[in-house]
């Protein structure tokens, strides 16, 4: 690692600290925005309470008054009823459907716990979740959320509901679940072509969802936790994790995805869903139960003479890569889906990693039976010694620079001017070249394995095979290790303090301190005085590392606290395995041999040189201009 790359990072950290202690609040600003929020509190809560006072008054009107003023309703015998429980299952999901709206109301994914440790995780239920379908008719709208529907050819996997108009006319909702997590349903009219004007082909459709807290750790839940959706020309895409956000999509869409980190509901169109959905995502309050309230409204293709009926299909179960691509196989609309991005890998150079080096990787590992936290044991052995070949050339090019220091500041002493330090770089780099050492060298190990780290950053969090898994005193690898909780978020921090976080800080501040320790054993002159002014810099990324991770799942943090460790492991065997001395001797042969065959000028050599030539003649031109 050269110094501009000690820069970078350095630049990096002051930017990152400087602008959050830029934007935190003052004192002031906090009890201000505390008071604020207490007055918003109190009257979000009585203006709720008015609602639902309003509400309750008018069902009572409508319950007077439904028998005069729906008598002439299309539907007026459907608009009354008794709402019934209709249940079709299989071996991994359940799912219950109203007679009232014909739709799905409960969604419970079997053999996965939930937040409160019940064996069966109900993932939305009818006060969280609502499918609506609505007609724009010549004289009525038809809504299937406000009709009572009649169930019929009902058996363990599928079912019919039915709504009949006044002059016999149908709407009807067919649903057949397959044999894992995909439901294929449509929506069909019989006997109402009259009843809407002859251009009319779409269907709208209204779809919400007050998405529910399944894990521990709110805010690392939220951060996975958005609308995905795919443009039928195009890979998925999602609204923001981190802010409220609203999306009119202009392009035709393949699906819609209710996800959040470990499960998902993807609503998919036969037919597309028609240009301009409008999806927006608004963040809930922590402490609700709830993560975010999503809404969907969207049309698709609609034929009201019967013939041919709107078909749908829902993905309604974990975010698990092979699953989904499995499941994906089981869809009859011959798309193309790429529902797997709902299992967030990371931006296109990270996903490419995680795709095709460690998926293969942990499903290779967990297939031996091993613990979860062995398997990140094993993948973290497995990198280094990928990367060790590439990490002891690398050693050993900041090795020979080490003991070539006292040569070096022997040729280059005569340039300790402040103009002359172009010169004593260009003269060290001539240095470097004869002795067969390459300064950029040290670099490589750090390109290797930094997309590697990033890659985990994403693959770790959104592992659904960690989720629930307990290694050593990690209850669950998936969420934050706790030694300590309290009540308000202090400092930043949150309400915790995470093991896994304090033992990856720890090992990134031991790691530093070698790192560093190395650099200044080959720094020169002013970049000796420079690594003193930057060294405590450094130490300054495993503090703001403990501030960024400790909301973390206790998986990744466990990961890099075990790369560091063994990264650190390696410097250590690597520094007390090399000799110096044949070390030097070896330089000195290659000097001998370059010194009167000097190699071609290339590289950051040549660069410096011609910037040298270039000063040179600069100030050549003042001198004469001086003169005259």
């Amino acid at each position: 690692m050269n110094r501009d790359t000690i820069i970078g990072f350095v630049l990096i950290a002051v930017v990152l600290i400087g602008f959050s202690w830029y934007n935190s609040p003052s004192k002031e600003e906090i009890e201000a925005a505390r008071q604020q929020d207490s007055i918003a509190t109190a009257l979000q809560a009585e203006a709720k309470k008015e609602a639902e006072a309003k509400k309750k008054e008018a069902n009572k009107t409508t319950q007077a008054d439904s028998v005069k003023a729906d008598t002439t309703a299309l539907f007026y015998q459907a608009l009354n009823g008794t709402s019934q429980q209709v249940v079709l299952k299989n071996q991994k999901l359940e799912l219950t459907l109203d007679t009232k709206g014909g739709v799905i109301k409960k969604a419970k994914i079997l053999d996965f716990k939930d937040l409160n440790d019940e064996k069966d995780l109900t993932l939305f239920d009818e006060k969280d979740q609502n499918l609506n379908f609505m007609l724009a008719g010549k004289q009525d709208n038809i809504v299937t959320a406000d009709l009572f529907f009649t169930p019929s050819e009902q058996t363990d996997s599928t079912v019919t509901m039915t709504a009949t108009a006044g002059n016999g006319g149908q709407v009807i909702l067919k649903y057949r679940l397959g044999k894992d997590y995909l439901l294929g349903f449509s929506l069909q009219v019989k006997g109402l072509a009259n009843a809407f004007a002859p251009s009319y082909k779409e269907v709208e459709i209204e779809w919400t969802d007050h998405c529910r807290q399944h894990e521990k750790g709110f805010s690392f839940e939220n951060r996975y936790t958005s609308i995905f959706y795919k443009e039928i020309q195009d890979d998925p895409d999602n609204l923001s994790e981190s802010a409220d956000e609203s999306e009119s999509i202009e392009e035709e869409l393949d699906w819609v995805a209710f996800r959040n980190q470990f499960f998902s509901v993807a609503l998919i169109s036969k037919d597309n869903f028609a240009k301009n959905a409008a999806l927006s995502s608004i963040l809930d309050e922590k402490g609700s139960g709830y993560l975010k309230q999503f809404d969907a409204r969207l049309k698709t293709a609609f034929d009201p003479t019967g013939e041919k009926p709107s078909e749908f299909e829902m993905y309604i179960g974990p975010n698990n890569f092979r699953l989904i691509k499995d499941v994906e196989q089981q869809s009859q609309f011959g798309k193309d889906l790429n529902l797997e991005h709902l299992v967030n890998l990371g931006w296109w150079l990270f996903r490419l990693i995680n795709r095709w080096f460690t998926l293969y990787v942990f499903d290779w590992l967990a297939s031996f039976g091993f613990s979860m936290g062995i398997v990140l044991i094993l993948i973290t052995i497995l990198l280094k010694v990928i990367t060790f070949p590439m990490v002891k050339k690398s050693y050993l090019s900041s090795a020979k620079m080490r003991v070539l220091k006292p040569k070096l500041e022997e040729a280059t002493k005569q340039y300790d001017k402040p103009e002359d330090q172009m010169k004593k770089q260009q003269e060290m780099m001539s240095l470097y070249s004869k002795y067969g050492v390459s300064p950029m060298g040290g670099c490589l190990p750090m390109l290797i394995q930094m997309p590697i780290w990033i890659a985990m950053f994403w693959f770790v969090p959104n592992a659904i095979q960690l989720r629930g898994q307990s290694f050593l005193w990690m209850d669950d690898l998936s969420t934050y290790d706790p030694i300590i909780e309290w009540t308000n978020n202090i400092w930043g921090i949150g309400d915790h303090l995470s093991l896994t976080c304090i033992l990856f800080c720890a090992a990134q501040l031991i790691y530093t301190w070698i790192s560093m320790r190395q650099q200044k054993d080959q720094m020169i002159g002013a970049q000796a005085e420079q690594m003193k002014f930057m060294q405590w810099m450094m130490y300054i990324m495993p503090l703001m590392f403990f501030f960024i991770f400790n909301d973390y799942s206790s998986g990744l943090n466990f990961y890099y606290f075990i790369s560091l460790f063994f990264s650190a492991a390696i410097m250590w065997t690597l520094r007390k395995t090399t000799n110096d001395e044949k070390l030097l001797a070896i330089l000195e042969a290659n000097y001998e041999k370059n010194k009167n065959n000097p190699k071609k000028v290339s590289g950051m050599a040549a660069r410096l040189e011609a910037m040298q030539k270039q000063a040179d003649e600069l100030k050549r031109q003042r001198q004469n201009g001086y003169k005259r």
